[in-house]
Parts: C-alpha cells; sequence; structure tokens
C-alpha cells in the first residue's frame, strides 16, 4: 500500500485543501507534493554495442537529458510518481534484445518497455512484450518491418505500437531520387540476408515493386550475407545488366565494403542510393571521396519545424545540443531519440494508472500529439498499432562546417520542404 492511499479521507481533504491555498502554498512543498504514489519503471532497449550502435548512438545522450528535464517525477493525471529508467544494451543481437526484454518485463516489472531502434532490437523485444502483455513502444525502423514479419498484417497487436515511415514511402522516395537523373534506367538491387534486406527486398512489398512501376528494369542477384568480404559476383552481375542505379539497404561496413570494391573493379553506377548505412556522417566520411553524391533516405533534420513537447525545444537547438555537448555531427536518429520520450512520457501522464500496465497500453493507443519529428497519431495510422511520420530524400555534398553535408533533393512524398538543391548523378560517373 502506498503512503498517499494510506492517509485517511479527512487527511486527503486537508492536503488538497492546503494545496489550493496560493502562491504561499506552491512556493512550500506541501505534503502531497513530497509524496510519491509509487515508481514508474520505463525499460528501454538500444544497440549501444555491436554493427548497429550507430542508430544508438544518441540514445544514451537523449535518455540523460530526458532524466534532467523531469528530475526523476512524473505528475500524471493520477497523481506524482518517481520515474525510474532501466537502460539496456541490445548489442544489436535479436538474441540479446529478447533476453533483456524478457529480464525487465519479468524480474524488474517495467511498466512500458521502448526498444528503441532497427529491427533485430525491436522486434524481439516487441514480441516479449506481446507474450507478457506490456505496453511497448518503439520507432527508427520501417513500420512494415515491424508490422509483417510478426503477423500484423492478419490481426492487430494487443500490447506494441510503432511510429516511423513506411516502407512505400521509403520506396517512393527512392523513386523519386532516381526519377530525377538521366540515366538507362536500370536498378541493380542490393540486400543482406536479414529481416530488413527481406523486407525491402519482398517482390510483393519491397523495392522491386514501385521501381518496376515507374518503367524502371531491376536485377536483384539474390541476398548477401551481412559482413561479407567479397562482392565480385554481385558487382559482375550488375555490370552485365548495365544498371546505371544501385538501390537497396546496407549497413555501413557492407556498403564500405561494396562500394570500395566497385572502384577497384572499374563498375561506377550513376547512382547509389541505400537505406541504413548512408544515414549517418560516420557512414559517409568511412567511404572517404567516393562518399561524394551518395544519397538516402531522410528522417529527420534540424530544419524540421516542430517542437519538443517535453522540453520545448525545436529540432535545431536539440541538433545544436548535441554538437556543443559530444563535438561529432549530428545524426537523423537524434530526432527520434528523442521523440521516442515525447510519446512515452504523453502516454503516461494520461494514463489513469501509470502503474497498471493495461492502463498504459490504452493511454498509448490513444495517442495524438505534436512530437519533434512530427504528429504521432495512432488513431489515423495505415495500421491500428503505426502513426506513420514525415520521410524525404538526401544527398551527401561535400560541406563547409562537417566534412560532408545532407542536403534534401526529393519532396514527391512529404512537401514539408522544398529541396535544397537538384540530384547530381555520383562524381565518378562522369
Amino acid at each position: 500500500m502506498s503512503i498517499q492511499s494510506g492517509l485517511g479521507t479527512s487527511t486527503r481533504r486537508r492536503v488538497l485543501q492546503g494545496m489550493g491555498a496560493g502562491v504561499a502554498a506552491l512556493a512550500a512543498p506541501s505534503i502531497l507534493r513530497a509524496q510519491s504514489a509509487g515508481t514508474i519503471k520505463i525499460g528501454f532497449i538500444t544497440p549501444a554495442t555491436g554493427p548497429l550502435a550507430l542508430f544508438g548512438e544518441t540514445d544514451g545522450f537523449t535518455v540523460e537529458r530526458i532524466r534532467e528535464a523531469l528530475g526523476g517525477k512524473l505528475e500524471t493525471a493520477a497523481g506524482t510518481y518517481d520515474l525510474q529508467i532501466l537502460v539496456r544494451d541490445g548489442q544489436s543481437d535479436p538474441n540479446r534484445s529478447a533476453q533483456v526484454a524478457a529480464d525487465l518485463i519479468l524480474n524488474d516489472e517495467v511498466h512500458m518497455l521502448l526498444p528503441a531502434s532497427t529491427t533485430d532490437i525491436i522486434n524481439p523485444a516487441a514480441d516479449q512484450a506481446e507474450l507478457f502483455g506490456v505496453p511497448c513502444l518503439s520507432t527508427a525502423a520501417p513500420w512494415q518491418a515491424i508490422v509483417f514479419p510478426r503477423g500484423g498484417a492478419d490481426q492487430p497487436f494487443d500490447w506494441t505500437y510503432h511510429f516511423f515511415w513506411g516502407l512505400d514511402e521509403a520506396l517512393a522516395t527512392f523513386v523519386g531520387l532516381w526519377n530525377s537523373l538521366d540515366t538507362n534506367r536500370k536498378v541493380g538491387m542490393l540486400f543482406p540476408q536479414n529481416a530488413d534486406g527481406e523486407t525491402w527486398g519482398s517482390t510483393e512489398y519491397g523495392l522491386p515493386v514501385p521501381t518496376q512501376e515507374a518503367g524502371f528494369e531491376t536485377r536483384m542477384p539474390g541476398f548477401f550475407q551481412p559482413r561479407t568480404n567479397d562482392f565480385s559476383s554481385m558487382i559482375s552481375n550488375f555490370r552485365q545488366f548495365d544498371a546505371d542505379i544501385i538501390g537497396g539497404i546496407t549497413y555501413v561496413d557492407d556498403l564500405t565494403t561494396f562500394v570500395n570494391q566497385c572502384a577497384q573493379q572499374g563498375y561506377r553506377p550513376k547512382a547509389i542510393t541505400v537505406a541504413a548505412a548512408l544515414l549517418f556522417p560516420s557512414g559517409i566520411e568511412a567511404l572517404g571521396d567516393l562518399g561524394v553524391g551518395m544519397s538516402s533516405e531522410v528522417w529527420w533534420t534540424p530544419a524540421f519545424p516542430f517542437q519538443s513537447s517535453l522540453t520545448g525545444q525545436t529540432s535545431r537547438d536539440v541538433a545544436d545540443a548535441w554538437e556543443a555537448s559530444t563535438r561529432r555531427q549530428w545524426t537523423q536518429p537524434l530526432g527520434y531519440s528523442h521523440a521516442i520520450w515525447e510519446v512515452a512520457i504523453d502516454a503516461l501522464r494520461r494514463s489513469s494508472n501509470p502503474l497498471d500496465r493495461t492502463a498504459n497500453r490504452d493511454a498509448l493507443r490513444e495517442t495524438s500529439m505534436q512530437t519533434l519529428v512530427g504528429p504521432v497519431d495512432f488513431g489515423s495510422g495505415p495500421h491500428p498499432n503505426v502513426s506513420a511520420t514525415p520521410i524525404f530524400g538526401g544527398q551527401w555534398v561535400r560541406g563547409e562546417q562537417w566534412p560532408f553535408e545532407l542536403k534534401i533533393v526529393d519532396n514527391s512524398v512529404n512537401p514539408l520542404f522544398e529541396p535544397e538543391q537538384a540530384m547530381q548523378p555520383l562524381p565518378w560517373s562522369s
């Protein structure tokens, strides 16, 4: 039984009357304000280490800022609670993510689970949340890659909710980028043998579908094993096909190997548009001069015209704070690292009982709000468990403050911004 629930009716009445006594009462801590209705526990899983660590790079920074902003307390519709954030490293490993999710649910008894990003972290954790009945909020992976592999196409989930753009929008963005170039309209497809690759490479709803519908020819020689060290056969296949464009999804190490081997073997397409690996400045820097002109989807930039519901910061404020603190260039996941906490805290504040998992799930389901990355509304998404967010097409160019800068060059899917410049062919193809 909590201290507050142990107060008698008359005592609670006197406390509440005292709280309404005016400015003097607000200036001094009242009995009720000094007490806690309990401790809300949030389990947060991030790929802090391993091959997906770039996706989790901004998570620790953001968690500390959220802790500072909230001061370990949370004012909710049901009272004032202590707030405990339990951070776990999923180590970029699906088995590890499932393990720490189960531990957070069963042993730490968290009231909400937040697997931060990537399908390898989200899907195993979300499956544990469904199994044990815990509200789960995730982001930073195309929503189809979270819904379809877990059977959500046939039946909505009870406990798991996700906000991010959809694969269909990303695919349309890729096509928009390619339509702006003068090419032979032949596209070689590059996909790893994992959940992301199989989703993006699906011949039913993946990248081949809108590409072919837009009048491009495609060649997909098969899936490659992640962290392979030899793309020779795949490059040879693309050369025989005479593909002017390479499109797909990879992580940084694989893309670096692929691009370097393309250069070594004299294969120089006019565009390489790849999801995931080309999101990050460090990924581009790993390519050196070969990184100039690479293109990808754009999740979030400091130019987004939204404010944080938690701190009041603009997107530019958040990016500047990151760069000042870390001396590193902002990265696209930073906006979503922040927004996931906006949605989680908003749901807990509205919950009829933040210590009850069902009440938190119900509040999460009713989310309709503005965040740093745009609106999140689970009542109007493309799937009952999904809210879709904006996406753009971008291209990396040489920078001034930083070695490379990401410029928006396509807004065909979301006309939120005008393109900053036109799409250009890769310099090596000139």
